[in-house]
Parts: C-alpha cells; sequence; structure tokens
C-alpha cells in the first residue's frame, strides 16, 4: 500500500440487503480491508439503497429509502459498498431521482460524489497496490454489469487479486457479458435470465479454474445456484472474502 490521504477518512459502509441477510462475511471482509487500508470504519444504521423499486418503476417507494440512506450516510467522508449495484444506485441513479427536488437534490448529488464499489474505492481513492493476503489456486473473476458499465469497475478488482500470494487469475470468455441476474429481471423474466446464465456458467466451467470470483452477491448467487444444478464443483466467493484472507466460511451456494 502506498500514497494513502493524509487524513484518516471516516467510511459509512453500505453493507447491502443481501449481505446482510445472506452473506454477512463479505461485509466483515470489506471492513477489514478498509481498515487495513487506513480507514475508520462504521456501519450505520440502513435500509434498503431502492433499487428493486426503482428497477419495478415505483419511485415513490424508491424516494422514501433513497431519503433514508441520503440522512443515515451524510456524515462520512465516504461511502463505500461490496457492491457495484448498490454502488451504481446511490452514484448514478439517485441525483436522476432527485433532480427535479430543490431540497433534496444537493444532498443526492453530495452522497452520489463521495459513494464508491469496494475494489475501486481501495485502488482509486485510497490507492492500495496490494493487499496482505494468500490463497493458493486459481480463480477466474465475472464482471457484474453494473460495476462495469455504471462505475468503470474491471481494472481494480484484477490489480489486487494479482497482489494475492499463490492466486491465479485465469480469465474466462466473455467475462463482461452479464449472467442474467438483473435483480428483478431474473424473477420477470425467468426463461431469457436462465438461458443466459447456462452460458455464463458454461463459460466459468471451460475456463478451467475450480473458484468463481465477483463483487455482486446477487449475481454470485445466481451463478452459483446454476453451477449447483448441474452438478458443477466449482466453488463461489465473492472477491473482498479473498482479498480480505477470509475464506473459512463455506462457499456460497454450499451446503452448511
Amino acid at each position: 500500500m502506498s500514497l494513502q490521504p493524509q487524513k484518516q477518512p471516516r467510511v459509512g459502509l453500505f453493507a447491502t440487503c443481501l449481505v446482510d441477510l445472506m452473506r454477512p462475511s463479505v461485509g466483515f471482509a470489506a471492513a477489514k480491508l478498509l481498515e487495513d487500508a487506513g480507514c475508520i470504519v462504521e456501519v450505520p444504521s440502513q435500509t434498503c439503497c431502492g433499487q428493486p423499486a426503482y428497477n419495478s418503476g415505483d419511485r415513490g417507494t424508491t424516494r422514501a429509502l433513497a431519503e433514508q440512506v441520503i440522512e443515515a450516510f451524510a456524515p462520512y467522508d465516504y461511502v463505500v459498498a461490496p457492491s457495484g449495484s448498490c454502488a451504481g444506485m446511490i452514484k448514478a441513479h439517485y441525483p436522476e431521482l432527485f433532480a427535479d427536488d430543490p431540497n433534496w437534490a444537493p444532498k443526492a448529488d453530495a452522497l452520489a460524489a463521495k459513494t464508491f464499489e469496494l475494489t475501486s474505492f481501495l485502488v482509486d481513492v485510497m490507492f492500495v497496490t496490494s493487499v496482505d493476503s494468500a490463497f493458493k489456486g486459481r480463480v477466474t473473476y465475472h464482471d457484474s454489469c453494473a460495476g462495469l458499465r455504471e462505475l468503470d469497475v474491471r481494472a481494480q478488482p484484477r490489480k489486487l487479486l494479482r497482489s494475492v500470494a499463490g492466486l491465479e487469475l485465469v480469465e474466462m470468455a466473455e467475462t463482461d457479458v452479464c449472467c442474467g441476474f438483473g435483480g428483478t429481471f431474473a424473477v420477470k423474466y425467468g426463461e431469457i435470465s436462465s438461458a443466459i446464465v447456462e452460458k455464463k456458467t458454461q463459460n466459468i466451467v471451460e475456463s478451467g479454474a475450480p473458484m468463481l470470483l465477483a463483487g455482486d452477491l446477487g449475481c454470485l448467487m445466481n451463478m452459483a445456484g446454476k453451477l449447483s444444478r448441474e452438478g458443477r464443483k466449482v466453488e463461489v466467493r465473492h472477491v473482498a472474502e479473498v482479498l480480505a484472507g477470509m475464506t473459512h466460511e463455506p462457499a456460497i451456494g454450499a451446503p452448511d
């Protein structure tokens, strides 16, 4: 690690609903990485970012949830989420959501300006060049749609993964193609979603890597579920767990 900002930043960790309910270990891994980078990490009382409602066209519910998020995270220097989709919702869509409201628009813009996806924050803001962890084996990485297309998260996780002692990163074909989750898309268009994830799991298996990583838990759960149904022996984890050296929990989708 090098060239850290002089001030020790106070970071509000936006844990996300799925991490809180389904995979708390990702939140602990994110907190460890942030603290190792020199941040003061706090997890304020929080609710959903509003993305499911937003994607479903329910602007009223989205605004109500967004207002709670804006107020909860206002005191922090930065807001960091171990999720490109949630970070993208706050950074890209909150300003749009409140664009016509002179009272809330400045607050939404301020929050958007200081919100980052986890690996992007570590590399682009804290100038982290390596992590102190080890993992022996090959992994492949899936670029989640929101992180890649809304936040330009691509090089950052790979840079950090290449610093993990013993880890070999193997790129799958079409790593930047959607896994078929898309939040409510998978519910509304189940057959299309299934066809998309089937192609994705084929690329994962053909990479030859026994472990799949990504930065969005929704995508990971979707791919893990499909891999399990196909009988594939591929371990699935959030990238933060490997970067933080916290791989003691069962893999995503694995039996307890």
